[in-house]
């Protein structure tokens, strides 16, 4: 399997993910699964270890920020079969990470990897591993190769019952008083708020808010103890990380300052609205990754976009394609168009691909087409021996000369 899951932000992919490893472990393998963040990678375990724990499952987390002790025993036991499910980071690549028998990988928010990083985990088995790659938004250049056959695809076209849409609203800078007076009646019926910014700290080139300066800015027009704020980042340590998710998730704090650290796994139901700072120097995808941290409740969410005035013509499609969809594939295919899929053959991950005839977002009816018509020559003639395939082989092989890595597309 070299699947693609496709199913928007809350709905329901993790569940589907743990179920697909159960499958590898009731035929007596190991499973593993990657997330781009510690505070995804832990609210993945934690939400596993009371599922495994009733079935039996031994379960281990393994970090960046894992201490060398508990390494030390995570490693034997993963070497020797014991642990049979491993939930982790970038971590989960480095070559000490041996498992006895790894039968299938799981890669969340895979936009957040480099092909590179993906194809070291079918070195993890001397049979490659099954691969499930799960995404909200598919980066241009996977979303491309699907159309080349790679990759299947699963779809997930509902969210849980009882979800309401989200509704993203653009404003400029001049709706600021209007966005606190909006922010403080949310608060008051008793939601929670996140506010995230591009940057940490200030930058000499660029000239929109940062972290820190809007945290401040906040702080004034939210004052304790009336309102309480906390903050998040990637520079933070993990315990404080922490320790600010676990305020926000208990409701002590009403606002939660933030970088795109929240983008993906975050989930606070109790959170409604989404203000994102400087919305276009966003890419598409973490503007919807970003959305998707609202609306796991029941109660009507909102995305906030705010901007300066000046925007470019690929800004303005940005935002004006977030105002106007939801979904998640319709949001891949405008990044397709204004990205374009990168290197098929290579390692590159989004820019503009300069095919001689077919648009691969305009012309998917010809790729699906072509890609049928390989299929049926490849399942009569395998090695190409045919006369009339010949060419075709001889193309492939002049190709193979110069594009030698195909095997390491994951």
């Amino acid at each position: 399997m070299n699947r693609l899951l496709q199913g928007d932000v809350g709905s329901g992919k993790t569940i589907i993910a743990f179920m697909t490893m159960l499958i590898a472990i009731d035929n007596g393998f190991q499973a593993c699964i990657v997330a781009p963040t510690e505070i995804l990678a832990m609210q993945h375990y934690r939400g596993m270890c009371g599922f495994a724990e009733q079935l039996g499952i031994r379960i281990s987390l393994l970090m960046g920020s894992t201490k060398l002790s508990k390494r030390k025993d995570i490693l034997p036991l993963l070497k020797s079969g014991a642990v049979q499910i491993l939930v982790g980071t970038h971590a989960i690549f480095e070559n000490n990470v041996v498992f006895k028998a790894l039968g299938v990988a799981i890669i969340d928010e895979q936009h957040r990897f480099g092909v590179v990083q993906r194809a070291k985990l079918w070195a993890k088995n001397k049979v490659p591993p099954h691969i499930l790659i799960m995404s909200a938004t598919p980066i241009p250049r996977t979303l491309a190769m699907s159309l080349y056959g790679d990759l299947d695809i699963s779809l997930i076209d509902k969210l849980p019952p009882g979800r309401k849409p989200i509704k993203t609203i653009h404003k400029y800078e001049s709706g600021r008083l209007s966005l606190f007076h909006f922010m403080k009646k949310q608060i008051a019926l008793g939601r929670q708020i996140y506010v995230v910014y591009p940057l940490i700290e200030e930058s000499r080139t660029l000239d929109y808010n940062n972290l820190m300066e809007g945290y401040e800015s906040l702080d004034r027009e939210f004052p304790k103890p009336e309102y309480q704020i906390s903050i998040l980042h990637g520079k933070m340590k993990s315990k404080d990380k922490e320790f600010e998710i676990n305020r926000f998730q208990k409701v002590e704090t009403h606002i939660m300052v933030a970088t795109t650290v929240v983008e993906v796994g975050v989930n606070i139901p109790n959170a409604s609205v989404m203000v994102i700072e400087s919305a276009e120097r966003f890419g598409l995808s973490q503007l919807h990754q970003l959305r998707g941290r609202v609306g796991r409740g029941s109660e009507q969410s909102y995305c906030i976009l705010m901007t300066g005035f000046k925007l470019s013509k690929d800004a303005k499609t940005k935002i004006e394609t977030m105002v106007h969809t939801n979904d998640g594939f319709e949001v891949a295919e405008v990044d397709l168009k204004l990205r374009g899929p990168g290197d098929l053959m290579g390692t590159q991950q989004s820019g503009i691909l300069n095919l001689k005839m077919a648009n691969l977002s305009e012309d998917q009816h010809i790729l699906k087409l072509a890609r049928d018509y390989a299929q049926k020559i490849l399942s009569e003639d395998k090695d190409l021996n045919f006369p009339k395939n010949l060419p075709i082989k001889n193309t492939y092989q002049q190709i193979m000369k110069y594009k030698g890595i195909w095997q390491n597309i994951s």
